[in-house]
């Protein structure tokens, strides 16, 4: 059983007619052989299809173009077994539109030095037609993954499936829309951008809805579905029995889970997996939504504070590409330091930050919320799981979108912080906050960020790749001055290929 059973990777493999019959049913005995193979392994989460062998321009053409029209198709496998001449791969090429891995392996591991001849030879000739292959898609301009190394080798099966979950993010993004409730925090940069531009290169759309018609959603939700949304904060959740006996308390209780099942009713009927909202325009809701959020964000769906859409988004196909990991993905916000003898930063969100990375059970607590309408909210509060994590902010430069994206190690707070009302996460960043922090504030990084445990940089770079965005990676290797030098070679280079 795959993770991402309802998508599909199509494996292509790639020869001639030249070698005669035989030779091209041994092509497609092994390339079968190795699909099976690849559906039979745990590490790689999504199940691929084979599609057999292509030994000429019209079927290459017919099988890219039949990929393209295939919503199930998520990307394709394309590998040599033998020699397969590169002009005939042209014409698929230029019209497919879905992302291709090119596999550089051959099917036996060791030579069979005893044996070996000319026939073994023409018959396993990957080494010289990848090559081939290789030349055909560099001439054309296409930036794409090349994973090398024999395909029972687990390494390769690594890089094969944070390829496969990063082409689960392009299909996400695709497929994706952002509801956006109220406008974008006034007077703040960072969360504004192109919208038009985004879905372009995402594939995801954008869109404002009134405050009025989620209000109505809220209030739509009746007495029983709350007294059911009630009893299943009970059971999942650690909170003091008084939260549902007090009348006032149990009021504001009744409250969220009505902006919970509300919230969750109006995204699901608008087709929206991401939203985004402000604590300064919350007209007819009553209040910041806070538990609501979070356990919205535990159920796949994507947040991004204060109009922050792109976090929103980037949030949800995250979460996408994670599926299955061990960890969660949070919205997340650089909220304060901890300097001492190893500095470190302590993230946390008003009220939003999901529960899927909490290093253990949250509590389901009441406190006062201090900005925008001031009031009681219920929400979950936690530490986040100990371990390697990222974030990850995309900008819009005007030109450009860049994904600049730090690695940090999650450790547990020295003591407890019983005054915090907030779930939080304490963090190193690497290589350490003096160069992480200088680094991130030359990308432009935005004090918003999607933070993960479950996705991989490997993942982050191959999704990057697929839709030729820039992407800028700060971690144990990283030194400032040359980072600098990095973001202005970029500049170039994006100029340079955008015309400008």
């Amino acid at each position: 059983m795959k993770v991402f059973n309802e998508k599909q990777v199509w494996f292509v493999t790639g020869s001639q007619t030249l070698y005669g019959p035989k030779v091209l049913e041994q092509v497609a005995l092994e390339s079968g052989q190795m699909v099976a193979s690849f559906n039979e392994s745990s590490a790689i989460s999504v199940p691929m299809v084979d599609k057999g062998t292509v030994k000429s321009p019209e079927e290459i053409l017919n099988v890219c173009r039949a990929a393209n029209n295939d919503p199930d198709c998520i990307g394709l496998v394309l590998w040599m077994h033998t020699f397969s001449p590169a002009k005939m791969w042209i014409a698929g090429l230029s019209q497919l539109n879905k992302p291709f891995m090119h596999l550089h392996t051959q099917f036996n591991a060791a030579l069979p030095w005893d044996s070996i001849d000319m026939n073994y030879m023409n018959t396993h000739q990957s080494a010289h037609g990848c090559r081939e292959f290789g030349f055909i898609g560099t001439r054309m301009g296409i930036d794409r993954k090349v994973v090398v190394g024999h395909w029972q080798n687990p390494q390769v099966h690594k890089e094969m499936d944070d390829w496969c979950r990063a082409a689960v993010g392009i299909h996400a993004g695709q497929n994706l829309r952002v509801a956006r409730f109220g406008d974008n925090m006034r007077q703040v940069a960072v969360t504004e951008g192109n919208k038009v531009s985004a879905q372009i290169q995402f594939g995801y759309e954008v869109n404002a809805y009134g405050l009025g018609e989620l209000t109505e959603a809220v209030q739509s939700v009746s007495d029983a579905d709350v007294a059911r949304m009630l009893d299943e904060y009970a059971s999942t959740y650690e909170m003091k029995s008084e939260l549902l006996t007090d009348a006032s308390l149990l009021t504001l209780m009744q409250h969220e889970a009505r902006l919970e099942m509300g919230m969750e009713r109006f995204l699901t009927d608008v087709g929206a997996n991401a939203f985004t909202n402000t604590f300064e325009n919350l007209t007819g809701l009553g209040s910041l939504p806070g538990l609501a959020t979070q356990r919205l964000m535990a159920k796949g769906f994507g947040y991004g504070g204060e109009g922050d859409w792109k976090t929103s988004a980037m949030v949800h196909i995250m979460k996408q590409m994670g599926k299955g990991r061990q960890g969660g993905t949070s919205f997340m916000e650089d909220y304060t330091y901890n300097f001492g003898a190893t500095d470190q930063a302590l993230g946390a969100h008003m009220l939003e930050v999901c529960p899927s990375i909490a290093a253990a059970k949250p509590r389901l607590e009441i406190h006062r919320h201090t900005i925008g309408l001031k009031c009681d909210v219920p929400r979950l509060l936690f530490s986040g799981k100990e371990g390697d994590a990222l974030n990850v902010s995309v900008i819009d430069l005007g030109n450009r979108f860049r994904m600049v994206v730090n690695t940090v190690k999650t450790v547990a707070p020295p003591q407890g912080m019983p005054h915090l009302p907030v779930a939080h996460a304490l963090w190193e960043p690497m290589p350490n906050l003096q160069i992480a922090a200088a680094s991130w504030i030359h990308a432009g990084g935005a004090h918003h960020s999607a933070y993960s445990q479950q996705v991989s940089v490997d993942t982050l770079a191959d999704y990057a790749d697929i839709l030729g965005m820039e992407m800028v990676v700060i971690d144990e290797n990283t030194e400032t001055r040359t980072f600098k030098q990095e973001l202005k070679t970029n500049s170039l280079y994006y100029r340079l290929a955008s015309g400008v």
